[in-house]
């Protein structure tokens, strides 16, 4: 039965980034390329071969994995050990332990083409281009983004009402000694 009114219209959906597009058809090409390649070396050695070369990645990873994480908590101890220090202060002099455990991350998924990868990025020159790529990406995204975007986020206050009402503000503290602020009548809506 037909009521005569008419049907909502929707706004048309907002297309998708071409990340979300072509990420999932990169992973699955890598996937298929990987198992790929360890068929080829299985047929022209052996599958004992593979199983080592495998194994040799894995614990070839855990090792980076733990001796770039002893050295992130070593800095940090010595950063927390220094008067005045704090955690979030970055030290000039150390070394990037991400990208290190990146690089023995991959070296764990199994797959030849992820070993190199892995391989790749503990050295030393490729941890300094990737670093300074993603640092440069990141300053990018963040000087792009526009109001109500994450990057904004950073310099906005919001206070979440019982109703779900969104009210925005900032955190003013009144210090002891100093003089009584000029008092406001409360914003009513």
């Amino acid at each position: 039965m037909t009521t005569g009114a008419q049907t909502p219209r929707y706004p048309a959906r907002p297309r998708r980034s071409r990340l979300r597009t072509f990420l999932p058809l990169g992973i699955a090409a890598w996937l298929v390329l990987e198992v790929w390649l360890l068929s080829v070396v299985a047929g022209a050695s052996s599958g004992l071969v593979v199983l080592l070369l495998l194994s040799a990645g894995f614990v070839l990873g855990s090792v980076v994995i733990k001796r770039a994480g002893r050295r992130a908590f070593r800095n940090l101890t010595e950063t927390l050990q220094q008067p005045g220090a704090t955690p979030t202060a970055a030290r000039p002099d150390s070394e990037g332990n991400g990208l290190m455990m990146l690089g023995g991350l991959l070296l764990m998924i199994p797959g030849l083409i992820s070993d190199a990868a892995g391989l790749l990025l503990l050295l030393p020159p490729v941890q300094k281009a990737a670093r300074r790529t993603a640092e440069r990406t990141v300053e990018r995204k963040l000087r792009e983004a526009g109001p109500g975007t994450l990057g904004d986020a950073f310099r906005q206050a919001r206070m979440h009402r019982p109703d779900g009402k969104v009210v925005q503000g900032e955190v003013v503290r009144d210090e002891p000694g100093t003089a009584p602020r000029e008092q406001y009548p409360p914003l009513n809506r």
